[in-house]
């Protein structure tokens, strides 16, 4: 199991010392979004900078804060989170997107819509981790491999 050490360093991840991975929460669900803002906040290198309740929102702060990656839920009012995320990535393709899901039937839509990953909520925090890690790697490098690389 992954756990946050010294400050800035993860075991395993490669996450250099000081690197902060700035990342956007969307879930229209309160408690959700706290309890993603808890488990991230808790480890170093991971600044939440945003958290939006609908897609609508999510697309405005995606493109006002720049994060590295978005964290998408899939229902949610006024946009949907496929719509959004089709959205973000049309206009900022350097964000990636990491949808959380209940849904794994809808997983082949949200890459259709341009997810770099598609998780199951509920999923291990290591596997959440390592998403954020390995995609924000790919944003700053400044290249964009997801087509060939999206998680699983």
């Amino acid at each position: 199991m992954l756990g946050p050490s010294s400050p800035g360093v993860w075991t395993g991840l490669g996450v250099p010392m000081g690197q902060q991975i700035r990342v956007l929460i969307a879930d229209d669900n309160p408690h959700a979004r706290d309890g993603l803002r808890a488990l991230l906040q808790a480890w170093p290198g991971i600044e939440v900078i945003g958290e939006a309740a609908n897609g609508g929102d999510a697309v405005g702060m995606a493109g006002e804060l720049q994060p590295a990656v978005v964290l998408m839920d899939l229902r949610m009012p006024v946009v949907d989170g496929v719509e959004a995320t089709r959205d973000i990535k049309a206009r900022w393709p350097q964000v990636k997107v990491v949808v959380l899901t209940i849904y794994p039937i809808r997983r082949a839509e949200a890459l259709a819509a341009g997810a770099d990953a598609v998780l199951l909520k509920g999923c291990s925090m290591d596997e959440l981790l390592k998403a954020i890690v390995e995609l924000s790697k790919r944003w700053q490098g400044g290249t964009d491999t997801n087509s060939a690389h999206r998680a699983a």
